[in-house]
């Protein structure tokens, strides 16, 4: 009569046996139990796209200093070409085989600063005589166009000043004379002349387009 209820016993304690290890395998962190291999390569996952983040952070690095070096090299190669420019024009007036010439406006370069105010850089040159200095004044006139009609504005007009005088020089080969001029409003400019008078001699005048001595990208005046 002892044997059936011990039998019993056996049978669930077995059971339960069975069930504890059920439940072992199935939350027990194994290498085959799936949550553990989800949680590695949730991990996985996590460390890949930290991986990710990192190279292309890398990438935008080196992309940006390699855009900075080729802005600088380009720098670099404007400065030679603006320098070799430079010798080219000194030999011109200094070198044993130079060609002499009078006095002349080289170069003229007109910048804008505001929507009417200029500033204009020209480059005089002489070498005919080298043993004495040019000197004297210089003045600018600009023809152009206002309200469908013609017109030019002289140098009083462009320095807004009755009684403003030339500018000055005084050189033995060359010189670069810088200044600030004013346009009116809705005045369009279409040819600019520079006159130069020098203390001995005759002037000396030359005519520029306005296109030729201003930025493409400059502004209408």
């Amino acid at each position: 009569m002892r044997r059936g209820p011990l039998l019993l016993a056996g049978i669930v304690a077995l059971a339960l046996l069975f069930g504890l290890w059920g439940a072992w395998q199935a939350f027990a962190p194994t290498s085959g139990n799936p949550q553990r291999q989800l949680a590695d390569q949730q991990s996985e996952l996590d460390g890949l796209r930290q991986q990710v983040s990192t190279l292309t952070r890398s990438d935008q690095i080196s992309r940006d200093a390699n855009r900075e070096l080729q802005g600088t090299l380009a720098e670099r190669d404007e400065e030679i070409a603006a320098l070799r420019a430079d010798v080219a024009f000194y030999e011109r007036f200094v070198g044993s085989t130079a060609q002499r010439r009078g006095l002349t406006v080289h170069e003229l370069r007109v910048q804008p600063r505001t929507d009417q105010g200029w500033h204009y850089t020209a480059t005089l040159t002489q070498s005919l005589s080298r043993d004495a200095a040019s000197v004297g004044t210089m003045r600018l006139s600009i023809e152009g166009t206002r309200d469908g009609r013609l017109e030019t504005l002289d140098w009083t007009t462009l320095r807004q000043s009755d009684d403003a005088a030339g500018v000055a020089y005084s050189f033995k080969y060359f010189q670069q004379i810088e200044g600030d001029i004013v346009l009116p409003a809705g005045f369009q400019p279409l040819r600019v002349t520079v006159r130069l008078e020098p203390e001995r001699g005759s002037a000396v005048e030359r005519p520029f387009s306005w296109a030729d001595v201003t930025p493409r990208s400059a502004p209408d005046a």
